[in-house]
């Protein structure tokens, strides 16, 4: 996973996903956002800065501004630590805090969680927490809106942009194909996109929203990468397709797929496992 940077084990157990060496190297500078031709700026507004990993205050299409904002990150970003293949978290309670950015990447305010909506490493690598603010709340002291949730499944070759709040960094690529199972270590995850080379994500960047350039909504959440070419270990996932076929991308980064939490999120921004379409695992 791109490890959290929450200290030197867990970075040393985590590389594509979210962290980043207790003591990091200065991060590839990649840019500022930019706009793409015929598309919304894509832009540090609503994103967020953990203590670990990055994040973003997100809506869903239904979501209404007097509801509690949601803020994505990935499972393995959790401060409970990473959840154990096949458990799921939902509404545990947490006053974990978050650093708010504006488009230009500065700090304006710090945001606090309420709860952990929802969180998990099986199927998928996210975590959700229901914020102490409402979206009115957040847009109406800080200007900021948050980011809006696809609806439908990322497409292949489409332009993304991969926004770090931790690291106020920006990378640009495509997405270059879905792996049907991604293996790392004791986890699978289903579905998972995968970047072409330009998006060369490191710890730290875990929880950033990917976004489609030519929307400006969120695709999926950065999670994960092979650092060493090794085999479906510990920050070397492997892709395994339909005939159990296993796949090694050395230097490869993947995200996880954020079209199914929307059917999850029920009025209020609460989520809601019955609901017709979900298919998030339960506790």
């Amino acid at each position: 996973m791109n490890k959290p940077l929450a200290g030197l084990a867990l970075s040393l157990l985590l590389t594509g996903a979210a962290a980043a060496p207790a003591v990091a190297s200065a991060p590839r500078d990649t840019g500022t956002p930019t706009a793409t031709s015929a598309a919304a700026a894509v832009t540090y507004a609503g994103t967020v800065a953990l203590s670990n990993c990055s994040g973003s205050v997100v809506r869903a299409p239904g979501s209404q501004p007097g509801d509690p904002a949601l803020v994505l990150s990935n499972g393995h970003c959790l401060e409970t630590g990473f959840p154990a293949a096949g458990e799921v978290l939902l509404n545990r309670s947490s006053s974990r805090s978050f650093s708010l950015l504006n488009a230009s990447g500065s700090a304006v305010g710090t945001l606090r969680a309420s709860k952990i909506a929802y969180g998990t490493m099986t199927d998928t690598d996210v975590s959700l927490y229901q914020l102490t603010k409402t979206y009115a709340q957040i847009q109406s002291q800080y200007g900021i809106s948050a980011l809006t949730l696809n609806d439908a499944h990322p497409v292949q070759g489409s332009s993304i942009k991969v926004v770090s709040g931790y690291w106020k960094r920006t990378y640009s690529c495509n997405v270059d194909g879905f792996a049907y199972r991604l293996k790392e270590g004791a986890w699978t995850w289903k579905d998972s996109v995968r970047y072409t080379s330009s998006c060369n994500t490191i710890g730290g960047t875990s929880g950033s929203p990917v976004i489609d350039t030519a929307t400006g909504k969120v695709v999926a959440v950065n999670n994960t990468g092979n650092e060493d070419g090794q085999r479906c270990t510990d920050n070397n996932p492997c892709e395994v397709d339909q005939n159990g076929n296993v796949t090694v991308r050395q230097g490869i980064n993947y995200a996880q797929e954020t079209y199914i939490l929307v059917p999850c999120i029920g009025p209020g921004n609460q989520i809601d496992l019955n609901r017709p379409g979900c298919t998030l695992p339960k506790p």
